[in-house]
């Protein structure tokens, strides 16, 4: 027997490597297509000169933060083996790049910064001059870098100042800006011993493709402009991260195509160049927004972001990447694959890649720092962008377990069908309770007349009006109960507190003592008459059985559309998640169609009148005592849908706010010292996730609201948030969405016309269920309010009241879709992928619209719609 044992173990566990092993190569090989290299023109000639800046990723000389001369050393020698020429900016900023480049034999142009200070300007000038007339290596000065162009003094000044370093020297001079502006003051040209051009097609909107084309033009416009001129291009280069400028998009493989094919020219040879740059400067962001901090050949970190021969990688860091996700994500999913033995195959395979999914994620958003040259500012945002992202992969992984265990798992042990009837002589006294309030008198005493006719003698009823104020309402239900006889009691209670369950508290002092049962019912609901002969047997077959719960379903649903959609959005839950908890006894009990042994309830304390949903709350409490509940799924009473759209809401946002008190008060127990195991915890804790998620979304929406406003009125501070980061998290808001449907479809016996309106419902509900989780997290008491089943005549307008707050958000969200298109455009792929993320934001409102229409759609007939079984 021991070795049968072992056996099995080491082949459970052999299966479950084997599972994680497959899903981690093909996470690796999925990383290796996303990143499949870009091919492009070999470029191998020399590259005749570097604009340099020495700044690190954590230096700026806007903070008087300068590298050390180890490091300008380090980057002279790196330099020096790929061209003969630098070009600086600043004669006084990191001086010591001039005795590091004369030592290694490289030729430099020395630049004179100018600003509107005129004493700076003074400063720079002096060092300039005294640099050039000391070295010889240094062959040219450039006085003042896009000085006009940033109409930081007029070209007189300009002109002014170049004069004053002509003066004090002998070496050729000039100054840098870009093509258009030489050609708009020919004076400065005039000024000057040669034309330093800057040539930076990104800035005008010109594709890549085009880009050197076009680059090539302007220098020949210049030429023919000033033939008698040399003309120097003082920085040429391309962005490999940073927002689209019209048709001009950054990225790696964009730079690398850009450089690679300036290079491979043959005409590339004969000109005198700098290439826009040798590092990157993440300084820059502040002066020149994201891209200015992306133009270096080499990273902040002084590593290559490409080769000048061979394929080009979008990611040059993935295979590290691909290698931190499968190690992390390779314990759980063994794990997940072996204790899930239960699951076929491909269940335990689908898991595991969920979870290898989620890990790379996380994994992509965590080395953003690495990739990205990040402010303060920029990691706030990313901050709460990875902690929405970890809640957005926890709801996933709850929902994806969920789906799995329905869809995969082999063999259920917590099957419970209703049990054959007890002979008269032994059946339990139950007691059955019924609480209503400003209910139709016609609707509650068919209730009760259905109660009246169960196949079962040993039972009583009792119905609790608690505070009607009109007898209109309650008067004819009482007369009703008094011809049915001693056991169908009646009692109205004006003023009464606790809602409903101060009513059922009462009727449990009205209790007749014989009862061991106590059943519950909802007002609107038309029980089968086997209701209690086929549950109550297990009572009577299990002593620690506390409760017993049908589900809940509905009547006169077929001939209206929003009611359909409340019958099946609403019939999902019994037929998937109910089965998925009782499975571990964690069962979520109903305040209608459940039975509760008398003794336990008395144990625990009896409803709990702080608590707006006290059925569930209840329930927590008996599994907190270590007793059993069960679930049996067999239709045994149908209640009315919500009235409408507006009653739904209500409806769940109660829920939503119970769901949080009830979280708030048995916190402690969830995650301290209590009789709950692991599996009762984990679906109390996860079991509210999907509603925790509407709730982010809510956060997500107005978050997402605001970033679009800063990123239109102050561009230069907020720009595009990185695809790499929204990319996955709106796949898998699109993944978590399908699943819903895909689940209703494998399990209930529904048309997709219904599966489509019960998701359009769960959507539209989506912003009621978010108020009500932040209404139960800050507030401590809620009101319960009972969810109309009738329909009442309206006013027109009165359209538009249930869904003022869902057509509001709607309408931001589409103006900011509309502002982001018109100012920043859709080129982008981050353009493109916030604009996505603003659309899928929009699926509740347009939901809720939806949800509101169908309720006011007219009903059918009956015979053109035939009823299905709920």
């Amino acid at each position: 027997m021991p070795i049968k044992r072992y056996a099995r173990f080491f082949m459970r566990l052999a299966v479950a490597l084997s599972i994680a092993t497959f899903v981690a190569l093909a996470q690796y090989a999925v990383w290796a297509w996303v990143n499949r290299g870009v091919e492009m023109t070999d470029a191998e000639q020399r590259i005749a000169g570097f604009a340099y800046s020495g700044y690190g990723r954590d230096q700026s000389p806007l903070t008087r933060e300068y590298p050390k001369e180890t490091e300008l050393a380090r980057d002279i020698d790196l330099l020096a083996k790929f061209t003969k020429r630098v070009r600086t900016y600043s004669s006084i900023d990191n001086a010591a790049v001039v005795p590091l480049t004369a030592k290694k034999g490289l030729k430099l142009t020395n630049g004179i910064w100018l600003d509107q200070s005129v004493e700076h300007n003074q400063r720079e000038i002096e060092e300039g001059i005294r640099l050039a007339n000391k070295y010889k290596h240094i062959d040219r000065l450039i006085v003042g870098n896009e000085a006009v162009l940033r109409e930081d003094m007029t070209p007189d000044t300009l002109i002014f100042y170049l004069k004053t370093v002509k003066a004090g020297t002998r070496k050729p001079v000039s100054t840098a800006e870009p093509w258009h502006i030489w050609l708009k003051y020919p004076e400065l040209a005039d000024s000057v011993d040669f034309i330093t051009a800057h040539l930076l097609p990104y800035h005008e909107g010109v594709p890549a493709e085009a880009a050197v084309a076009y680059a090539m033009q302007r220098y020949d416009e210049l030429a023919k402009a000033y033939p008698k001129k040399k003309i120097v291009i003082g920085e040429i280069g391309w962005p490999s991260r940073g927002p689209a400028v019209e048709a001009a998009i950054p990225s790696r493989a964009n730079e690398a195509l850009f450089l690679r094919t300036f290079l491979s020219q043959e005409r590339t040879r004969a000109l005198d160049y700098y290439v826009m740059e040798a590092f990157d400067q993440p300084w820059k962001v502040a002066l020149e927004g994201w891209a200015g901090a992306y133009w270096g050949v080499f990273s902040a970190d002084r590593e290559p972001k490409f080769a000048l021969t061979g394929d080009v990688p979008r990611d040059i860091r993935w295979q590290s990447k691909a290698y931190e996700a499968a190690a992390y994500a390779f314990i759980p999913m063994v794990l997940i694959a072996y204790l899930l033995a239960g699951w076929s195959l491909w269940g335990r395979v689908w898991l595991t890649m969920l979870v290898q999914a989620s890990v790379a994620t996380l994994i992509v958003g965590i080395n953003v720092p690495a990739d990205y040259y990040l402010t303060p500012k920029d990691l706030a945002g990313l901050s709460v962008l990875i902690a929405a992202t970890l809640i957005t992969i926890s709801v996933l992984l709850t929902h994806g377990y969920e789906f799995g265990e329905v869809l995969f798992k082999r063999i259920w042990k917590r099957r419970f069908a209703p049990l054959p009837a007890l002979p008269p002589e032994e059946e339990p006294f139950v007691s059955i309770h019924l609480a209503c309030y400003n209910e139709p008198p016609e609707m509650v005493i068919e209730t009760i007349d259905s109660l009246a006719r169960m196949n079962y003698r040993n039972f009583e009823v009792l119905v609790i009006d608690n505070n009607t104020a009109y007898e209109a309402l309650w008067k004819p239900v009482e007369a009703h109960m008094a011809k049915l006889g001693p056991n169908f009691r009646f009692f109205h209670l004006r003023p009464w507190p606790g809602f409903k369950a101060g009513a059922l508290n009462f009727a449990l002092k009205e209790t007749d003592p014989r009862a061991q049962v106590i059943g519950v019912v909802d007002a609107d609901y038309v029980v089968d008459p086997d209701w209690i002969a086929t549950l109550v047997p297990h009572f009577v077959d299990a002593p620690d059985v506390a409760v017993v719960q049908a589900p809940q379903a509905h009547r006169n649903w077929e001939t209206q559309p929003f009611r359909r959609m409340c019958n099946w959005e609403f019939d999902g839950f019994f037929r998937i998640g109910m089965h998925h908890r009782n499975e571990r006894n964690a069962l979520i009990q109903h305040g209608t169609m459940t039975l509760v042994r008398r003794k336990f309830l008395d144990e625990v304390g009896a409803w709990s009148e702080w608590c707006i949903c006290e059925d569930s709350e209840l329930g927590l409490r008996l599994l907190r005592k270590g007793y059993d509940t069960r679930y049996v799924d067999r239709v045994l009473g149908k209640g009315l849908t919500p009235a409408n759209f507006s009653a739904i809401k209500s409806q769940r946002f109660r829920w939503a706010f119970g769901a949080m008190q009830i979280l708030k008060a048995h916190l402690p127990a969830l995650l301290g010292r209590s009789r709950l195991n692991l599996a009762q915890r984990y679906h109390f804790l996860t079991g509210w996730f999907t509603w925790f998620g509407d709730a982010l979304q809510l956060v997500f929406t107005f978050a997402a609201l605001l970033w679009s406003i800063l990123m239109i009125v102050a561009p230069e501070s907020f720009g595009l948030p990185m695809t790499v980061l929204v990319a996955p998290m709106l796949g898998f808001m699109a993944f978590k969405t399908a699943m819903g449907p895909i689940l209703y479809r494998r399990t209930m016996n529904c048309p997709w016309v219904d599966i489509a309106g019960a998701s359009l419902l769960s959507a539209g509900i989506s912003h009621a269920v978010a108020r009500g989780i932040f209404a139960g997290i800050f507030k401590k008491k809620g009101e319960f309010v009972v969810t109309p089943k009738g329909w009442k005549a309206k006013r027109a307008l009165a359209f538009f009241g249930p869904i003022r707050e869902e057509l509001g958000l709607l309408l931001a969200l589409l103006v900011s879709v509309v502002s982001i298109s018109l100012t920043l455009g859709v080129q982008d792929p981050a353009a493109k992928a916030w604009v996505a993320v603003l659309l899928f934001a929009t699926i509740p409102y347009w939901a809720a619209l939806g949800c509101q229409i169908a309720s006011y759609w007219p009903e059918k007939a009956p015979q053109d719609n035939p009823a299905s079984a709920s």
